[in-house]
């Protein structure tokens, strides 16, 4: 059976923070929230867009109106990559990956529209043997059936497949499902999430020889 590679989407393959602080704040504009920068939207990234706009709305000391979820994701899907791009080398390495006879697919809690969005509009969809969003199953990570999920459309297996994350959700999940984590350093989220990842890469370009060792060790 072939290896499987499972990747995380925000952090991990795209650097998406600018569309989400330009739909964050256009959300916010008409609440008449002081706008957000970078800084402040990238560490309420990671746990899904319900969480992400609670979180945007506890930071201006308003309840949150759960009505504005369905019209943020509908314009932030309309703008995912207006700004996002891949980080450097992803491309490059995804196409190593798939010469090598791994399969490729996205985990992510981000909504399964906005990914399918964003991943063909920059072209990362031909490499995808799978895509699980946050709501394509009954649970999202950290829960281990959003991996394990992603892992079975994928065709794959646990005993063959590698998981990468820049998230502590990313972590946790593949503890639970005894799938190796490599942590991504160029990512959003602290190095102090990578607490229980098997390794730690500080490229994208790097994966290839972290995945085949950790593969052969696990």
């Amino acid at each position: 059976m072939s290896p499987t590679l499972l990747l995380d989407l925000d952090g991990t393959l795209i650097d998406s923070v600018p569309d989400i602080v330009a739909a964050v704040n256009r959300m916010g504009a008409a609440r008449g929230f002081r706008p957000f920068d970078r800084t402040e939207v990238t560490p309420m990234v990671g746990d899904g867009t319900r969480t992400l706009l609670e979180r945007a709305f506890a930071a201006r000391d308003t309840p949150f109106d759960e009505a504005v979820e369905a019209p943020y994701m509908a314009d932030y899907t309309a703008h995912s990559a207006d700004e996002t791009r891949p980080f450097p080398g992803v491309i490059e390495t995804m196409q190593r990956f798939a010469d090598s006879g791994w399969k490729l697919a996205v985990c992510t809690n981000k909504p399964v529209g906005a990914t399918h969005a964003v991943l063909a509009a920059l072209g990362l969809t031909p490499f995808l043997s799978a895509i699980g969003g946050g709501d394509s199953f009954a649970a999202r990570k950290p829960d281990p059936r959003h991996l394990l999920g992603t892992l079975e459309l994928a065709g794959g297996s646990v005993d063959a497949a590698v998981m990468v994350g820049d998230h502590h959700n990313d972590v946790r999940a593949s503890l639970a499902a005894d799938v190796p984590c490599v942590f991504a350093a160029w990512g959003y989220g602290p190095l102090s999430m990578a607490e229980g990842a098997a390794a730690v890469a500080e490229r994208f370009e790097d994966l290839p020889g972290i995945a085949r060792r950790l593969l052969n060790s696990h």
